[in-house]
């Protein structure tokens, strides 16, 4: 089998290469460090083994350790990733793990990652070259005192020009605008520092190279030395959600959307899913059997509430075909793009993306017809008593059952500390009370009224309710209630 020398990028799981998250997705087992974003473990197959070579009692894995479990592991015939910080040949002793593996006879792959050194600056508003400031950048570390004071040429450095770019130089700093300085640099040359660089948690420090030894850092930090230092082109920590801390508690598999749009909106983003979604009772025999009897000409209507309820119904039927002469009605806009996804066009969407709304907007029946519901096990009879008045025949049937999720530990301490929390259904509230009992979000905004109403009834004080009670709704909402909170 193949090991794979993966660089993870800096921290933004944007950044990660399309060839890296392919590699991942054929993992057996994820040799990790501690730069890795922990997002991006999930892109590995739930039964790869996760192995943390950044931690341990007594600090990192030694080197040698490292490299004998990657032969260890491919030798077993297992796909191995080793996921890395940044780029694995940038002072990531990738070359060193390569040698090894060539050395055991190992197939082996690089995928190169972006590296802090360009990224880090890029997310800061500072380009490492720039017409008339730089035509050249070099990048250097100050890891080792050692490397400082012997092995880097800080004096063809400072007079070659361009930018300096500096990796792991916190602790030496001083040391090295001592030897830039006296390689005939400026005291004023401006110098950037970024911490955490392209991840919500980012801070940018501009400074002097003179007073950079006094300069309060802590690590991670990517230093940027030169006159493009002195640009602010920033973009990244201007986005309206950047530095919050947001949790999203939708089911696992439908994070996804509302998780990336946050992210988008520079919000530090934790999934702690309330919810697991599991199949039917009876194994999914009775919806199999109104897939049929649709298909049969049996329902005048199906309606849609949800988009799992389509995802779980609609590959069931042979093709659109077997709607015949049935209309389709969806609750709102999420359930009728996944509809569309099927090439199926809801006929009625409700002004209003609740049950009562869809009750309302719903026609009379004019006969003995029948209405079809697949949804979850549990769920709220507005709907089907609803359209029973109506007088249609309801046939409500289970398309899969949702109960409780068993929380992550690292996800209920984030909520712990959460600027916000999101709440897209009554379950999510309810469920996110059974497993983070005592949690009190500072802020809560809700999905729609109904999600509102059970929050309130859990004790919560709800910020904000989405006018248009859609992921896109719930996002404008949280977006301008945070805007006027200061940041945390």
């Amino acid at each position: 089998m193949t090991v794979y020398l993966v660089g993870a990028g800096p921290g933004d799981p944007g950044l990660l290469t399309v060839r890296a998250a392919e590699v991942l997705a054929m993992a057996d087992v994820v040799v990790h460090d501690r730069l890795a974003e922990v997002s991006l473990l999930d892109l590995a197959p739930a039964s790869a083994e996760r192995i943390d070579v950044g931690k341990s009692p007594g600090g990192p894995v030694d080197q040698d350790a490292i490299n004998r479990l990657l032969i260890k592991r491919a030798r077993t015939g297992q796909t191995v990733v080793r996921l890395k910080g940044g780029d694995p040949f940038v002072f990531g002793r990738g070359g060193e793990e390569a040698l090894a593996l060539i050395e055991a006879g190992i197939a082996w792959e690089v995928v190169p990652g972006i590296t802090s050194a360009i990224a880090a600056p890029a997310y800061a508003g500072v380009p490492v070259t720039h017409r008339g400031l730089a035509t050249s950048f070099t990048v250097v570390t100050g890891h080792s005192r050692h490397a400082v004071d012997q092995e880097t040429n800080w004096k063809a450095l400072a007079a070659a020009g361009g930018t300096i770019v500096v990796l792991m130089g916190v602790a030496h700093r001083a040391a090295i605008a001592a030897h830039l300085m006296a390689g005939g640099l400026a005291p004023a040359t401006a110098v950037m520092a970024v911490r955490w660089g392209t991840r919500p948690e980012q801070t940018t420090i501009r400074t002097t190279l003179a007073a950079l030894g006094e300069t309060e850092l802590e690590p991670p930090v990517t230093i940027v030395i030169g006159p493009v230092a002195a640009l602010d082109l920033t973009w990244f920590e201007h986005r309206p959600l950047f530095g919050r801390r947001v949790i999203v508690t939708r089911a696992r598999a439908d994070a996804s959307e509302l998780s990336e749009r946050l992210r988008a909106l520079g919000a530090e983003v934790t999934e702690l899913p309330t919810i697991e979604v599991s199949d039917p009772h009876d194994g999914g025999a009775a919806l199999r059997k109104a897939a049929a009897d649709l298909a049969a000409g049996r329902f005048q209507w199906v309606v849609f509430t949800s988009p799992r309820a389509v995802a779980r119904f609609v590959p069931l039927l042979r093709d659109a075909r077997s709607f015949a002469s049935a209309s389709i009605a969806a609750i709102g806009p999420g359930t009728a793009a996944a509809l569309e996804a099927h090439s199926l066009v809801a006929d009625l969407i409700p002004p209003e993306f609740v049950a009562e709304s869809l009750v309302a907007a719903f026609p009379w029946s004019e006969g003995e017809a029948e209405v079809l519901i697949p949804r979850a096990s549990v769920a709220r009879d507005v709907l089907p008593e609803g359209l029973a008045a109506k007088g249609w025949l309801v046939d409500v049937v289970e398309a899969y059952r949702t109960d409780v999720a068993r929380p992550d530990p690292g996800a209920l301490d984030a909520a712990a500390v959460a600027d916000a929390i999101t709440f897209t259904s009554s379950s999510t509230v309810t469920n996110f009370v059974a497993i983070a009992p005592g949690v009190v979000p500072p802020f809560v905004a809700c999905i729609g009224p109904i999600t509102a109403a059970t929050a309130r009834a859990q004790g919560f004080e709800v910020d904000v309710v989405a006018d248009e009670h859609s992921i896109e709704g719930l996002i404008d909402a949280l977006v301008s209630g945070l805007r006027a909170l200061p940041s945390s």
